[in-house]
């Protein structure tokens, strides 16, 4: 039966995700490089995709370990001034500093240095800003207490480029400064002793990825091979280094792609009291087979972990979990780390509910023409609105700027961008209304006096004109290539093995095949959905879409965009999908012959219908109607209908919709068989 009250398009539309495809082109060599590097076309497509488009980059994609790597000390300006720096501190017994970050990038940094420093016999101590009180980055404070308590010698870790004050108090105050750094450059240095940063290195330079931990790990594996103790230290650092490269995303290319891999396949066995508790309380099980963890693992499980207590407590918890060797304490930490990263999960749950309500209510109507969403708040906690400001972003596909007010004059915030827009470049072109403010292309943060947000909101939508256009304000979904659902197989997903560490720069595969059919789906947990799919109404397979509670129900034909993933259960291996997108299928437009007039009738759910071929002024139409009069008008090559009883005030419904597809097949075979 036809519903009496069926859905306006308008409000079908809005449970579509808001997303633009892009499909990237067959290539032409895909066969040639597959066969002299004998790996399967499908990967071939993949690496060419991410740029690896000759038979030596395959090679040494392939091979991560075969490039010779250049000695840092010939990279990085700065490392050997840096290395003499520390070796005359530790040589004199001069109490060293190191200045941190909340987050995992820098929590993972000061736990390696001040591991790395110890070990090589130093007196060191650290310090990390109070998020809530302070905000990012060294500060006048921080640098005078490190004088009062008598050290000589301050480390950044993961800050301290945008930190010229701070930094030019110490130099007056007779300390020497190391800023140890991986963030945007400002228009002026800071007048450290010595600056390391990969943005002041060579673009073609194999370091020039790496993170903040990925900088500290460099400047202690320099240190300690020119005081000839490396021994004993290299694999307790490198996991710390793949813990925070994977959890700050950091592209997994050059060296960080090297290292990462080496890293994973030491996680499991960790000699780390503090990662062992971390990978127990997780529950992070890895590939058992392989006796490696994936990205994800870091990624999805411990990063949030330690991430939140960066968040919303305090530091040293994590700092403390990551140096210990006491298996107790070890896991103590990692028990409060969980129950921390629950808090977080159910804030971030609080305000992204709060933020939709706000955009919905007041913003909605003008992400058009400001093309970036500003939003402020009283009473939201500053720790997790940067995760919220990445889930406003998926939804709206703008640009977005999130705060909370400090004080009733102060605002601190975060924020998070698309492909086309450049976070930093955006708070450099606001600099005048701002207080502090830092980051990259993709996320930044920042603080202003509440009396400049309507002149932010202003400047950042000028800003936002000058390159966003009206299509890039939808979610970019890259799609490497199309795969039929019956070539889908655990042999198909051991070949993308190759690609592995996947993550930022070199993504997780995703696919997309072309009018699938829906045959189940349920709503599992408060947000996700469930759904089985065939191509062919007999070869089955399942998927699961995390968060699309607000798409359910599907409709029943829908072209998919999708990743794989493993599934293992009662000793059983399949291979699943997560969905990522889905639109209207391409093919799902309904072409009708034009042949001469035809009609017939038929039983659709123990119901009766009439149906017929109609010419029209335009196109050939469908018409099926219900014994209530009701009718449904589909023109041909169209893949919406008008249904109702008059034309003038008919409803447009979509046709792969469960309760319209199905029909509009039994009409099309009634009448089919009547010729």
């Amino acid at each position: 039966m036809l519903r009496p009250t069926p859905e306006k398009q308008s409000d079908r539309s809005s449970r579509f995700p808001n997303q633009r495809w892009q499909i990237y082109p067959e290539a032409e060599r895909v066969l040639e490089l597959a066969q002299s590097s004998h790996i399967s076309p499908i990967v071939s497509q993949l690496l060419i995709n991410r740029g690896v488009d000759t038979l030596e980059a395959f090679q040494a994609f392939l091979e991560p370990e075969s490039p010779v790597l250049p000695s840092p000390i010939d990279e990085f300006p700065d490392l050997s001034l840096s290395v003499e720096l520390l070796v005359q501190a530790i040589a004199t017994n001069q109490k060293i500093a190191i200045c941190g970050d909340y987050d995992a990038d820098g929590m993972t940094s000061t736990a390696l240095l001040l591991r790395s420093l110890r070990w090589l016999g130093a007196q060191v101590d650290y310090a990390i800003p109070s998020r809530m009180h302070e905000g990012y980055g060294i500060n006048k404070r921080i640098v005078e207490e490190f004088k009062s308590e008598g050290f000589e010698l301050i480390i950044t870790v993961d800050n301290g480029i945008s930190a010229y004050e701070a930094i030019a108090r110490a130099r007056e105050l007779g300390l020497n400064i190391i800023v140890t750094d991986h963030h945007d450059i400002p228009q002026q240095l800071p007048p450290a002793n010595a600056i390391l940063n990969p943005k002041l290195i060579a673009e073609s330079s194999p370091y020039r990825g790496v993170a903040g931990v990925g900088v500290a790990y460099i400047l202690a594996i320099s240190l300690a091979q020119k005081l000839g103790k490396l021994q004993g230290l290299v694999k307790p650092l490198l996991e710390l280094f793949t813990l925070g490269t994977i959890a700050d995303l950091a592209p997994l290319t050059g060296v960080n792609r090297r290292w990462v891999k080496r890293g994973l396949n030491q996680l499991p066995k960790s000699q780390l009291a503090g990662v062992q508790a971390l990978i127990q309380v997780a529950g992070v099980s890895g590939d058992k087979k392989e006796k490696t963890l994936k990205p994800d693992d870091i990624g999805f499980r411990l990063g949030p972990r330690i991430n939140a207590v960066g968040r919303i407590a305090d530091p040293q918890i994590v700092i403390e979990l990551l140096t210990t060797d006491d298996p107790g304490i070890a896991l103590e930490r990692a028990m409060q780390c969980e129950q921390i990263n629950q808090q977080r999960q159910q804030l971030c749950q609080q305000i992204e509910q709060e933020a939709i309500a706000v955009v919905e209510t007041l913003y909605k109507t003008s992400l058009p023409q400001d093309r970036v969403l500003v939003i402020v708040q009283p009473n939201w906690h500053h720790g997790v609105i940067g995760i919220v400001a990445s889930r406003l972003l998926e939804r709206y596909g703008v640009p977005v700027f999130i705060g909370t007010y400090e004080d009733e004059q102060h605002i601190r915030g975060s924020a998070r961008g698309i492909p086309e827009f450049h976070v930093f470049a955006a708070l450099e072109f606001a600099k005048d209304l701002l207080g502090k403010f830092g980051g990259h292309k993709a996320a930044g943060g920042f603080s202003l006096l509440a009396s400049n947000l309507d002149a932010l909101r202003s400047r950042l939508a000028t800003f936002a004109n000058q390159c966003l256009q009206p299509e890039h304000l939808k979610p970019l979904l890259k799609i490497d290539t199309q795969v039929s659902l019956d070539r889908i197989d655990l042999q198909l997903y051991q070949q993308l093995n190759a690609l592995h560490p996947c993550g930022i720069d070199n993504p997780d595969p995703v696919f997309w095949t072309p009018n699938v059919q829906i045959v189940d789906q349920q709503i599992v947990g408060k947000y996700h959905v469930k759904v089985t799919l065939s191509p062919d109404g007999v070869t089955k397979i399942k998927a699961i879409a995390w968060r699309w509670r607000d798409y359910y129900p599907l409709p029943a034909r829908v072209d998919i965009a999708y990743k794989l993933r493993e599934n293992s259960w009662n000793g059983n291996t399949t291979v699943e999908l997560e969905l990522l997108g889905f639109r209207l299928p391409t093919q799902s437009q309904l072409l009708f012959s034009p042949t001469a007039p035809s009609s017939a009738k038929f039983a659709y759910k123990q119901r009766q219908y009439s149906c017929g071929f109609f010419p029209t002024s335009a196109l050939l139409e469908l018409r099926i109607k219900n014994p209530e009069g009701k009718v449904l008008a589909i023109q041909s090559g169209q893949s919406t209908g008008l249904l109702g009883t008059r034309r003038d005030d008919a409803s447009v419904v979509d046709l792969s919709h469960p309760d319209f597809y199905p029909l509009v097949q039994a009409a099309l075979s009634a009448l089919n068989a009547a010729k």
